[in-house]
């Protein structure tokens, strides 16, 4: 069973229920173009991670089969051993996930967020291919895949609920679990909150080994990280940090600090190329989210567009086993445009309303020429006549609003 799949709705419903404390409250803790760049990336999480998940399977199953110790039997005792054990190996990757390049160039999209709300819980990288060597050990000892997969899935489920800023300190359970209140710590780039609070579901391993900071009364934390993010670009904030460690490797002069730049510290760079290609240093004390002005229509338009891209993309989960090879990835790669052109357009990217307007056309084509269920067939050539109106509406106040903002200044 899918249990994140089928756990969707329940994060969903939450969301709902927490925009309507937002509305109730006043927070401010949500913005348009903030949740749906979260939300993007955690749909392309999970469609890569459908395709990229069966090598990380096939070797742990090899292991558990040629190499493990025990047979372990499919009792209660067993499943608690590995949601515990679990959670312990979660911890280590999770801490090296801030404290190697190479892993936080992976780990740094779950803290691109300058906003902390549950969409952020959702907001998950699309390019982690290594986390599974931490769980080896698990297949060493016997543990059976299906049973890590769903103490996987489980720990997963339990981290959604502790990323709000509605729910305050929990008295003695802040002691041994993870808790909106100090993963809030995790989530800031504050100097006394930097790379703290690792667990997932047990807080005690941060306890244990000195990774813990409590959430303190006068140090409100300030969310994101040092070298922000500055776009609502999905594809861009997978591979931001890549392309520079990608750059800092190939600039360097001295071979050893080639391969250091990928495996070394967090943040550190050769001195050769710190000198000659300077990063800008962060002021905390002047911080400003990232902000780009757009009109109602135009922020109602993008959340229509990223309503039936994530709706697409939950009925292509829900069906890629029955799915041809071919349809799966033009499934996929539908979503992966969607979602790069949604961000484009929150952008103000001029090229982005063509882009739009061609995948509008396409799922028009697509409602008109396959095969579809009849519901389906005029579901999609409604939303795609919807979309194409409002899309020319939406480009027009907002250039409108853009012309008068220049005049202003």
């Amino acid at each position: 069973m899918n249990i994140i799949l089928y756990a969707i709705p329940f994060f969903f419903l939450l969301i709902a229920i927490e925009l309507v404390a937002e509305k109730v409250k006043g927070s401010g803790y949500y913005r348009v173009n903030d949740a749906i760049n979260s939300l993007s990336m955690g749909v392309l999480s999970r469609m890569t991670g459908i395709m990229k998940q069966l090598i990380p399977l096939t070797i742990y199953t090899l292991v558990y089969q040629y190499v493990a110790l025990f047979s372990l039997p499919d009792t209660w005792w067993v499943w608690l051993a590995a949601f515990v054990l679990y959670d312990f190996f979660y911890y280590w990757n999770h801490r090296l996930g801030h404290e190697v390049s190479l892993l936080w160039a992976a780990h740094v999209v779950h803290h691109s967020s300058e906003e902390y709300n549950l969409t952020t819980a959702l907001r998950q990288t699309s390019g982690s291919f290594l986390s599974w060597i931490f769980y080896l050990p698990m297949a060493v000892v016997g543990f059976d895949p299906a049973v890590v997969l769903s103490v996987g899935a489980l720990n997963l489920v339990y981290q959604f609920w502790v990323h709000t800023r509605h729910v305050g300190k929990l008295g003695w359970y802040e002691w041994f679990f993870v808790t909106p209140s100090n993963h809030r710590v995790h989530h800031a780039q504050n100097q006394i909150y930097l790379d703290r609070n690792y667990g997932g579901v047990f807080i005690l391993w941060d306890r244990l080994f000195g990774s813990f900071q409590e959430e303190l009364d006068d140090e409100p934390p300030i969310y994101g990280v040092r070298k922000a993010l500055q776009s609502w670009n999905p594809v861009w904030g997978n591979v931001q940090v890549y392309t520079q460690l990608f750059k800092d490797s190939w600039r360097t002069r001295n071979w050893l600090d080639k391969g250091k730049v990928w495996f070394g510290r967090t943040g550190w760079r050769p001195d050769d190329v710190a000198r000659d290609f300077p990063l800008q240093k962060v002021d905390l004390s002047k911080f400003e989210k990232f902000d780009i002005a757009l009109s109602g229509k135009a922020k109602w338009y993008c959340i229509l567009q990223h309503g039936l891209t994530v709706l697409i993309g939950v009925m292509f989960m829900m069906n890629a086993a029955q799915l041809p090879i071919l349809t799966q990835v033009g499934l996929a790669g539908f979503v992966i445009v969607s979602s790069l052109t949604v961000g484009l357009m929150m952008e103000n990217k001029r090229y982005a309303v063509w882009l739009e307007g061609i995948k509008n056309l396409m799922v028009l084509g697509a409602a008109i020429v396959l095969p579809l269920a009849g519901w389906l067939s005029l579901s999609l050539l409604v939303g795609s006549l919807f979309s194409m109106v409002l899309l020319v509406f939406a480009q027009k106040t907002n250039h409108s609003q853009l012309e008068q903002s220049s005049h202003m200044v």
